[in-house]
């Protein structure tokens, strides 16, 4: 049953926001302001983005930077054929060798255009919540849903995105009874939280992917 009193809503989300950082340190891929942890985010945001278990996209993202493509240099530098023995060893199933050059593609912008950093995308956008959005959008395989995934992560770093809540984290917020938007979310975690906020966002969607309601209202 969703929970109906401010009071307890507040105890719920510091408890959400409390148990964990968010949902890609959960799985291990750092949320620091450099160029190797910025690309791994948004190389794990398009493999989640895609049809099918997260749990084959968290792996095939760790299995991409284990197997020492942890920036977006190289990556690009990888050789397809690499790419897609390391994708299917991970569980991914279908097009792999799509997906390959699709990864190899994305590496290749980020290098050409902002030298491997995103940090310079951001400032191109002039730190423009809107622009950055438009920017991410044109690399190679970055749709509406990736951005959103991506800038979930990010937000606790590019302050001026947030509030940023995810379909996923939206959908357990409604079953839960937090809240139908970033900012009754945001409203919630408190103003001026916005790492706690990012936490509380990334840890709701665990809940939704993990199927995890039952333990969370017990």
């Amino acid at each position: 049953m969703p929970i109906s009193s401010i009071e307890d809503k507040k105890r719920l989300v510091r408890r959400l926001a409390g148990s964990g950082r968010g949902f890609a340190e959960q799985y291990g891929f750092q949320v620091t302001n450099n160029p190797s942890s910025l690309f791994q985010l948004l190389y794990l945001s398009l493999l989640l983005s895609r049809r099918g278990d997260f749990r084959r996209a968290v792996e095939s993202a760790q299995a991409l930077r284990d197997s020492g493509w942890d920036s977006a240099a190289r990556l690009a530098r990888s050789l397809h054929e690499s790419r897609v023995r390391v994708l299917r060893d991970a569980g991914q199933r279908g097009d792999v060798d799509a997906l390959a050059n699709m990864l190899g593609d994305l590496a290749r912008t980020v290098v050409d255009e902002y030298r491997g950093d995103l940090r310079r995308l951001r400032g191109k956008a002039h730190y423009d919540p809107r622009v950055e959005r438009k920017l991410l959008a044109e690399l190679p395989g970055v749709d509406g849903q990736v951005v959103e995934l991506f800038l979930r992560e990010a937000q606790v770093l590019w302050r001026e995105v947030a509030p940023v809540a995810d379909r996923r984290a939206l959908a357990a917020a409604r079953r839960l009874g937090l809240g139908r938007s970033a900012g009754e979310l945001a409203g919630l975690a408190g103003s001026g939280e916005s790492e706690r906020f990012a936490w509380l966002v990334g840890a709701l969607a665990r809940v939704d992917l993990e199927k995890r309601y039952a333990e969370v209202m017990s």
